[in-house]
């Protein structure tokens, strides 16, 4: 069967983001947290397809297994594994008329600052029922589904829109909606740079063509600074969470299993100011 693959799709370390009193907001235990979320570009061990963990670029990432949302979907163990050169895979397979997904996921939680997503491949073209999601989102003790959540995402949902990329902040409480840009990702060209700066006052993304640590090649941005950003940002450190899924649960209509593959994920929290 043919596979589509999105190849080294990498997680780059930034310059620090700007902190000031932003980052005083946090509790001492949520500052805390953020101090020490800062990975070193680490070593990843290689991992046949299976495992319920795996260490990717010095972190240690859970395995998704099982039904539920989004979708809902199966999340297959057997759709994630760290090849040789220390890539993470991620596919969606068909075994005997079966569709399954994949995710992995942090214990560890990451706040303030900056993240650097360095995509080879087509995000732009995903089937118009696979979704590519790399976001932040809560444990049951920060908030509910719905709440504290950051996205970058490629999908169409299913035809819905013809932008396929999608910037998204969910309020840190419950009681308003999430706010979001879609914009066109087709500039991509195979080779593309998506960036989040996040403090407790606006959330900034960027997208450029190519590999890229600079912003000559920007093609689309989103600022989103509200007056009430208390209630609209969130303010916790989160766990982070990678997933290639079916946008409820349908099938690709393609009919063709899809890869990506993640070369590499590092953060850089944000400074603080001494006073």
């Amino acid at each position: 069967m043919k596979t589509a693959i999105l190849s080294s799709l990498c997680v780059a370390v930034l310059a620090a983001c700007g902190g000031g009193t932003d980052e005083a907001q946090f509790s001492a235990t949520a500052q805390a947290a953020v101090e020490t979320s800062a990975p070193a570009a680490g070593t990843s061990i290689p991992s046949p397809p299976g495992a319920t963990q795996i260490v990717f670029s010095g972190i240690t990432f859970n395995v998704r297994s099982g039904g539920g949302g989004p979708g809902p979907n199966t999340w297959s163990a057997q759709n994630v594994w760290v090849d040789d050169s220390g890539y993470l895979h991620l596919k969606i397979s068909n075994v005997a008329g079966q569709w399954s997904t994949a995710e992995i996921y942090t214990d560890q939680a990451f706040g303030f600052g900056t993240y650097q997503y360095k995509i080879v491949g087509h995000p732009e073209a995903l089937d118009k029922n696979v979704v590519l999601g790399l976001f932040d989102y809560p444990t049951p003790d920060i908030g509910p589904d719905g709440t504290n959540e950051i996205d970058i995402e490629f999908a169409t949902w299913g035809g819905a829109q013809s932008e396929h990329g999608n910037y998204t902040v969910w309020p840190a409480v419950t009681g308003s909606g999430p706010a979001t840009h879609a914009f066109d990702a087709s500039p991509n060209t195979g080779l593309s740079t998506h960036r989040v700066s996040w403090t407790s006052r606006q959330v900034t993304f960027q997208s450029m063509a190519g590999l890229t640590d600079k912003t000559r090649s920007m093609y689309a941005n989103w600022t989103y600074a509200p007056t009430d950003y208390p209630t609209r940002i969130p303010q916790s450190p989160l766990p982070l969470h990678i997933n290639f899924w079916l946008f409820q649960g349908n099938p690709p209509s393609d009919g063709l299993e899809t890869e990506i593959v993640i070369s590499q994920f590092t953060f850089t929290p944000a400074r603080r100011t001494r006073r």
